[in-house]
């Protein structure tokens, strides 16, 4: 008897990169449906409060329920760790109560990746505004993830960071790793990632983690694949490399 191939439902803020999940899908043979939400496109924190709250999240939830999820995974980091590590986990759990299903958000995934490959020391380059961006920093120092590194290119829009092209991206993610960090982290899921993995990678001679490579990765982690089923794909990066989704956190 053949299983059927669990369907994992994300909630995508606005519109900018989220073509990067067709192409995952795609590459992974997984269902993946994306459902938007609107809000003010800025990088700010009580623009990021509002994008993220309980009534937002409750509609995407409502917008994917007719695709009947597995798993449905909040696609935003800032929008989640905005709120801190007990906010973005209250966050969370008003939005596994509102699919119904498990889940998670863009934030947990960077911390769940990180645990997976045995990261406990990383950069970040972020495209955020200095201020957006240390609250990335702080969060994952709560997670006990240790930050040896920060960039911020100060974009103030999400729309903005879409138009980066792969060049741009591979660009910024050299000028801003750290020798001495594990992995780069690139925190923005509005930031086209999934094409360039391999080549990042190969550059930097690390792990990189994406945003939309993470989150991804983490609702597959969460849709009930059974152990040895879930999809393996080198292309998208040594998270992808090998089977990683049951490891316990």
């Amino acid at each position: 008897m053949t299983m059927q191939t669990p369907t994992i439902g994300f909630i995508y803020p606005d519109h900018a990169a989220e073509d990067d999940y067709p192409r995952a899908a795609e590459i992974l043979g997984a269902e993946l449906r994306v459902a938007h939400i609107y809000g003010t496109d800025l990088h700010a924190v009580p623009e990021l409060l509002d994008l993220g709250s309980p009534e937002r999240l409750r509609e995407g939830a409502g917008l994917l329920a007719q695709a009947r999820p597995d798993a449905v995974v909040w696609a935003c980091t800032s929008g989640s760790f905005v709120y801190g590590p007990r906010g973005a986990r209250d966050q969370v759990r008003g939005l596994r109560e509102a699919a119904g299903v498990p889940a998670s958000s863009t934030s947990f995934a960077f911390v769940n990746a990180a645990r997976a490959l045995g990261i406990s020391s990383v950069a970040v380059c972020a495209s955020y505004p200095d201020d957006v961006a240390r609250l990335f920093v702080d969060f994952l120092g709560a997670e006990g993830i240790d930050v040896i590194s920060m960039s911020s290119a100060g974009i103030d829009t999400a729309a903005e960071v879409g138009t980066l092209e792969a060049e741009q991206v591979v660009k910024l993610a050299v000028a801003n790793d750290h020798p001495d960090a594990q992995a780069l982290l690139i925190p923005d899921t509005a930031m086209h990632t999934v094409a360039v993995l391999p080549e990042l990678e190969a550059t930097l001679g690390k792990p990189v983690l994406t945003a939309n490579q993470v989150t991804i990765w983490e609702g597959i982690r969460l849709a009930g694949y059974s152990p040895g089923s879930e999809p393996i794909a080198p292309q998208l990066g040594k998270l992808f490399s090998e089977r990683l989704i049951h490891v316990g956190y």
